[in-house]
């Protein structure tokens, strides 16, 4: 049985108050008072001292998801008492599986792992990790399979409806029509790397929209200039594109760049995207972006981090949370502006 937070709930560890005194009650449900009474001697702020977990940030630690990624999980680590060690992979699945191993091999009580790399990499180290009684929780993509046989939750948004429901929200805002042209970069040919895009591509092709797909290599996640010659070349050779998705905040906060680059003005193609960060927010405010989906990655590190505790010490099932929190828009982007620039959204 699934153990969902609730975004309030969840929230609340961003301000220091989400001890477990506040949050096993609301989790056990109907007799709060014998829970109180059975746990009121750890359930404290730091009552999961001593638990030692392995957590995956997925980037490096300056990117702009991840460190937002990293920040929740701070918070969690603060609030709760545990020891984490991170692990930053600049977005390489190959690292990030040797990473695994390195992680399975000490032999923590718990890892977070990103889910990159798909349900048929991870599969023999998940069972590893199981065989040894290491506790898994996967952020960010998820990998069914390999949780339908060996446990652990989910923390992030569900990916494929996202894509779809930002192309429909693109299609809706911005009156596209059949026999529009749109450029949609993502990691094409990796599987599972393109689950949420493709969710994109194919609501722009139910509505006859003309999509080609260009390449963006994972490691433009570090190095979003990259994109720069992809998406120049893509305005000369479809000069009458009028929109471009972006498979990523570190992309998407780029956009005045590219473009300057392509010697387009602020609002001359439609820019649209995932996440949130400070660049971003300055990319709405310039007119460059004019859409994005926010997944919330602070979730994405603080819930991890809660459910293995939680798991490890009181015996609860792992949490299932899907963080899409809905949409930005330039009418709405100032509302969550400082949030954003804290690191928080």
């Amino acid at each position: 049985m699934d153990k969902r937070m609730t975004r309030t709930q969840a929230l609340k560890g961003a301000g220091g108050a989400f001890a477990a005194g506040a949050v096993l009650p609301a989790l056990l449900g109907g007799n709060a008072h014998a829970a109180t009474t059975a746990a009121e001697a750890t359930a404290v702020r730091g009552w999961a001292k001593g638990i030692r977990i392995r957590f995956f940030a997925g980037g490096e630690a300056g990117d702009a998801f991840a460190s937002i990624v990293y920040r929740g999980a701070q918070y969690a680590q603060a609030d709760l008492g545990c020891k984490v060690e991170y692990v930053f992979s600049g977005w390489n699945t190959e690292k990030m599986l040797n990473q695994l191993r390195d992680a399975i091999a000490a032999k923590p009580d718990g890892i977070a792992f990103m889910g990159h790399a798909g349900d048929t990499a991870v599969m023999p180290l998940a069972k590893q990790a199981h065989s040894r009684g290491i506790l898994m929780e996967y952020q960010n993509v998820d990998v069914p399979k390999v949780r339908a046989l060996y446990g652990g939750g989910y923390v992030g948004a569900n990916l494929e409806p996202q894509g779809e429901a930002l192309g429909n929200k693109a299609i809706e805002l911005f009156g596209l029509k059949r026999g529009d042209q749109a450029v949609v970069f993502g990691a094409w040919g990796q599987p599972g790397r393109y689950i949420r895009e493709q969710g994109t591509v194919n609501a722009f092709q139910k509505a006859g929209i003309k999509v080609r797909k260009i390449v963006a290599p994972p490691s433009a996640a570090a190095d979003p200039n990259q994109l720069t010659p992809l998406v120049t070349s893509a305005l000369l050779k479809e000069p009458k594109t009028r929109l471009i998705c972006y498979s990523g905040g570190q992309l998407l906060g780029v956009v005045p760049v590219y473009m300057q680059a392509a010697n387009k003005r602020a609002g001359q193609v439609l820019n649209i995207g995932f996440d949130l960060s400070p660049a971003i927010i300055n990319a709405f405010k310039s007119g460059h972006v004019q859409l994005t989906s926010d997944q919330q990655p602070f979730l994405q590190g603080y819930l991890p981090i809660l459910s293995l505790c939680l798991q490890k010490r009181y015996g609860f099932g792992p949490l299932n949370q899907d963080t899409g929190a809905g949409f930005v828009t330039k009418d709405n982007y100032a509302s969550v502006a400082a949030l954003a620039k804290a690191g928080i959204r």
